[in-house]
């Protein structure tokens, strides 16, 4: 099994924990909240950090399925070279993208809130554990869209 198969093995059972997590988390919130009387302190930040995790995680791997969203109108009616080249430069808009926002800028938010030693306030954790996902995701995609130009 390649690099990229194992890749979305670990994407897809990660995405799958995490969303196992989020749904044992709410479930906690309605009944802590209704039925014993007391919202829990933690609940509502931690969906928070899951929602992070699964957006973030969950486009990456779609990245590498090749399922996003996409406006095709021009690249059905060009030719097949045409296409590939409109593939092969889309993915390169992606890649400089990926690298320039959340490589980079996620990886300078998860520099600095760790340097500031900022916790989040209900549980406590490091804000760069939770940021860290932005520069991790952005690395995924980008390894899926070399991959998608080469392949091409």
């Amino acid at each position: 099994m390649g690099f990229k198969k194992t890749l979305e093995h670990i994407l897809a059972y990660t995405l799958v924990l995490l969303m196992g997590l989020m749904v044992l988390n709410v479930l906690w919130q309605v009944l802590s909240r209704y039925v014993m009387g007391e919202p829990s302190a933690f609940t509502d930040e931690l969906a928070r950090f899951l929602m992070i995790w699964l957006g973030l995680l969950g486009a990456a791997y779609v990245s590498g399925k090749g399922g996003h969203v996409a406006i095709d109108v021009l690249a059905k009616r060009a030719s097949t070279k045409n296409q590939i080249l409109l593939k092969r430069m889309v993915s390169g808009f992606i890649i400089l993208f990926c690298i320039a926002a959340m490589v980079t800028g996620g990886g300078w938010l998860v520099y600095t809130t760790y340097e500031l030693k900022q916790y989040s306030p209900a549980l406590g954790l490091p804000l760069a554990y939770v940021y860290v996902v932005i520069p991790l995701s952005g690395l995924i995609v980008v390894y899926n869209k070399i991959i998608d130009i080469i392949s091409d």
